[in-house]
């Protein structure tokens, strides 16, 4: 776990984010640690680098003598990978020109950012971040004729190379990096089960190739209906940092919050706005508004941990807010497979001595137990 140069705000306090991200983790945990998240990385993915850096440095050479028309940049993280690579091999100031000359088209902002970094231009930028519409958009341009530079993305399998060949295209096709292997899977199977349990607020994906495969781990761990369904209920947050990396999530059922623009700091932004905007669902209670975290609960912000079964205690309660929950229904709520009207019991009495004597739950004489909400007198 990073630490934070500084903390902007306490609103992710009590939230446990699960990352099961490579690339820019570090960069990501520091950006939601600064709001007071705790944060656990469990790549699902690694980015292995160009297994052949001879072949892509005689690759470049060739750019460079046979300048391409077209340059097309599919990824962020690939565009960066090869200008280095140039670099590296001292064909930076060669290559440059090449670059300049050429119609440079980008899958999306993030490659676009990646071509001004380097300092270049994009001169159309996919907005939908998806292969389909560039290679519909060049092909309509008509490239028949042309030479185009494609660099692609870790899975590579995007069909572009085909799709501008058939329309008559010269193609130089560059792969800068691959997706490879998780470093360890057991730690993906276990975070995999940790959000079924509810043991994690949110899940935040920042490719579509890692979040394909954490959905492929889950389901292995026998884990993706719970996640799905807890999903489902509010219970654990799955945001997506566009809509091509929440495709595999809608795939398997869940629908992921996704940022207005698809950057890192965007998605960052969105968490912290649903946990606290106005929005944020909260639920107005006599001694504050309550928020429920995965360890605990938040009240007029303030994080008070909370064991276990306090915190499955309360979400039971919060379904409906202020209606009676039954024994009956809590021993359901448990996760214990021991549970009794006992268990319950003891749980709620846990919770209010964790809560220090706050009456946020009341007991209702022979039928159960209810959350101590506002009603219209209390305003």
């Amino acid at each position: 776990m990073t630490t934070p140069a500084r903390t902007i705000s306490t609103v992710l306090q009590g939230c446990t984010v699960l990352l099961p991200v490579d690339r820019r983790s570090g960069e990501l945990s520091a950006a939601l640690e600064r709001h007071g998240a705790r944060v656990r990385v469990a790549p699902a993915l690694t980015i292995v680098p160009h297994v052949d850096d001879d072949e892509l440095i005689a690759q470049t050479r060739s750019l460079v003598d046979d300048p391409p028309d077209v340059v097309v940049a599919t990824t962020g993280v690939g565009f960066r990978a090869w200008m280095e690579t140039a670099d590296e091999a001292g064909l930076h100031d060669a290559l440059a020109p090449v670059l300049d000359i050429a119609r440079i088209v980008a899958r999306g902002p993030k490659a676009r950012g990646a071509i001004q970094q380097a300092g270049f231009e994009a001169d159309w930028v996919a907005e939908s971040e998806t292969a389909a519409e560039l290679r519909d958009f060049l092909v309509a341009e008509g490239i028949e004729g042309l030479h185009v530079a494609v660099q692609h993305h870790g899975s590579g399998a995007d069909g572009l190379d085909e799709a501008f060949e058939a329309a008559g295209a010269r193609v130089t096709s560059l792969t800068i990096y691959r997706w490879g292997p998780p470093p360890d899977p057991e730690v993906v199977a276990a975070s995999t089960q940790q959000v079924a349990r509810g043991e994690i607020d949110a899940v935040l994906f920042t490719s579509a190739p890692a979040a394909r495969e954490w959905i492929l781990a889950a389901e292995r761990a026998d884990a993706l209906d719970g996640v799905a369904a807890r999903a489902a209920r509010g219970h654990v947050l799955v945001a997506a940092v566009g809509p091509i990396t929440a495709g595999p999530l809608l795939e398997a059922g869940i629908t992921p919050l996704i940022p207005d623009r698809g950057r890192l700091g965007a998605l960052v932004r969105a968490v912290v706005t649903h946990y606290g905007g106005v929005d944020a669902a909260l639920i107005p209670t006599t001694v504050g508004h309550l928020g429920i975290r995965s360890s605990g609960i938040v009240l007029d912000g303030e994080f008070t941990p909370l064991p276990r079964t306090g915190v499955e205690i309360l979400r039971a309660l919060a379904k409906n807010p202020g209606a009676v929950v039954s024994r009956a229904d809590l021993i359901a709520a448990l996760s214990s497979a021991e549970s009794s009207g006992h268990a319950v019991e003891v749980a709620v009495a846990r919770t209010r001595e964790a809560l220090g004597g706050l009456d946020l739950i009341r007991t209702v004489y022979k039928r159960g137990y209810r959350l101590d909400v506002m009603d219209e007198e209390d305003a």
